[in-house]
């Protein structure tokens, strides 16, 4: 038995040298930058102005992971989401024995699985929690997948080698030119007047048609659809004789993809779920003669061609902002970009984004090269000026720097929460200094990079969101440090993906924005925050915390 009060002490031991190592470091810093030890430690806060910017429609072709359902947001009112999407083949195939038939076609989609949640019984089934599902948990609709009639073109001669650019908006685009269903419509009605996303695990019995042996499989929730057989043997099987499946290209151009669309069902207000369609596929599961070598009767042998959901995708969007008499429909396009907005309203898709000014604008003076204060303003803000100039020889050590944002609760009662919210470089449309962050986070890469922050943070009594908290203590250290670095109007979005930050280009460009972080498109919710406007309550007020090393 190991002596626990020995250990103690060595921990204790330990813990105080790190402290001290710690704090000789700190001093020994904060006396390179001022000179011996005069200085004192401190925090203050300084102005924040925020407006809204609504994006319209926006670029929404081949996203890392799609919307599709319809989420009745209390705050933005309600999205209906669909999707486009090119296939292709895993293989190609050139030749078809005698006498094909079509034992099944199944199309497959797998859903994000809370795997921190999912439980394994005693028997082996598990009981899993699905993630990225917004609405109520079960909420019925009509799902309808048709083969595609509009060709997403690749990058080529056609588009002078350039990514065609498809918007939320252009739903009717594919609705118009849709081909005939490719559901079995023997089936009943759970997969498409009354689908809905569920997370049961999927238990299939399965019988070999030639050997008859049965077995069970035991398969983790995903969207999987019978489609009808007969429509695929001709489709499919049939063509392969005429060499359209013998290249992706020729294939394509037969074949031009999948239309999903989803409408109510019933009295169901619906729900949306974030897919990674680029995981799903069709698997069309065939016999066929295979002929005797030795001149005997031909071998009867099971073969399977599957099609990946590959290539060019959109997602289509339709947004209804008078639903639930939505306060975000009263917006106007652009905000007070000269007093602010009291309130943020950051929304995903097709959106919009708050614009962030730090420092109070107020120039009435301004400091020579050698820290002098001269009259006049110089077009850089007061704050950041005496910032930048705490007298001569002298300089601030920026320890910490953060912005809090605070939700309006009120606002967003019974309306699902954002994870994240991300902020950019809204002149350049690039991350800050502080996005080089090295955390990660395997388990959870949507929660990569903790210490530049934006996740939610939630309140202890209520369960419900808070704040966010985004480091930039790296920003303002370049500010004080560079005086010849701009005070960049900084951009707020919600984000699906902290790890892109890539633009989408806006449908109408303006002379306030031309486009926006295409991780915000793929995002479907929204979130109300209170901004830095002098009305806002001081306690909910968005403000630039400083917390630093100040000279004497």
């Amino acid at each position: 038995m190991y002596n626990n009060s020995f250990f103690k002490k060595i921990l204790l031991v330990a813990t105080v040298f790190v402290l001290f190592s710690c704090d000789k470091d700190y001093n020994e810093v904060g006396g390179d930058i001022i000179g011996g030890n005069n200085f004192d430690l401190a925090s203050t806060t300084y102005s924040v102005l925020g407006y809204n910017l609504k994006t319209g429609p926006i670029q929404s072709n081949n996203l890392d992971v799609n919307p599709l359902g319809i989420y009745n947001n209390p705050v933005f009112g309600e999205t209906t989401a669909n999707f486009n999407t090119q296939l292709a083949l895993s293989s190609f195939v050139t030749s078809i024995g005698a006498r094909p038939y079509v034992e099944s076609v199944v199309l497959t989609v797998p859903y994000y699985i809370d795997e921190t949640k999912t439980k394994t019984n005693a028997n082996g089934s598990h009981v899993y929690v699905l993630d990225s599902i917004y609405g109520p948990q079960i909420a019925k609709m009509k799902l309808s997948v048709y083969e595609s009639g509009y060709s997403m073109v690749n990058p080529g001669p056609i588009t002078g080698y350039q990514e065609q650019t498809f918007f939320t908006d252009q739903n009717d685009l594919f609705d118009t030119k849709k081909e005939p269903t490719v559901l079995n419509d023997s089936d009943d009605d759970s997969q498409n007047n009354e689908f809905f996303f569920d997370s049961s695990e999927d238990v299939v019995d399965v019988k070999d048609s030639l050997t008859g042996v049965k077995t069970t499989k035991y398969i983790a929730p995903a969207m999987n659809l019978n489609l009808n057989k007969a429509y695929f043997k001709t489709k499919i099987l049939d063509a392969i004789s005429s060499g359209k499946l013998a290249s992706n290209e020729a294939f394509r151009n037969h074949f031009k993809g999948l239309y999903f669309k989803v409408e109510k069902s019933g009295s169901s207000a619906g729900n949306l779920a974030m897919l990674n369609f680029k995981a799903g596929k069709i698997t069309i599961t065939y016999n066929q003669d295979l002929a005797s070598t030795t001149g005997g009767a031909p071998t009867r042998e099971k073969k399977t061609i599957v099609l990946n959901m590959s290539g060019n995708t959109v997602s289509l969007l339709k947004n209804d902002y008078t639903v639930s008499g939505s306060a975000y429909n009263s917006l106007p396009s652009v905000g007070d970009n000269v007093a602010g907005d009291e309130r943020l309203y950051l929304k995903g898709g097709q959106g919009s984004v708050s614009v962030l000014e730090l420092f109070d604008k107020k120039d009435i003076k301004g400091y020579d090269s050698n820290g002098n204060l001269t009259s006049g303003p110089n077009g850089v803000p007061d704050e950041l000026d005496d910032l930048r100039n705490p007298g001569k020889g002298k300089k601030v050590l920026v320890n910490e720097a953060n912005l809090v944002f605070h939700i309006d609760a009120s606002a967003m009662t019974g309306a699902d929460e954002p994870q994240r919210v991300y902020l950019y470089d809204f002149k350049n449309n690039r991350p800050i200094i502080d996005y080089s962050d090295p955390t990660s986070n395997v388990s959870f890469p949507k929660k990569s990079k903790v210490v530049f922050g934006g996740l939610l943070k939630l309140d202890a009594t209520t369960k419900r969101g808070s704040t966010y908290k985004i480091r930039i203590t790296n920003q303002i250290r370049n500010l004080i440090n560079n005086k010849d670095s701009t005070n960049v109007k900084l951009g707020l979005v919600v984000t699906e993906n902290i790890a892109n930050t890539v633009s989408s280009k806006l449908k109408t460009a303006n002379s306030f924005i031309s486009q926006a972080p295409k991780a915000s498109v793929m995002n479907p919710l929204g979130t109300v925050l209170y901004s830095g406007k002098s009305t806002v309550p001081d306690e909910k007020r968005l403000k630039l915390e400083i917390y630093f090393t100040k000279p004497n």
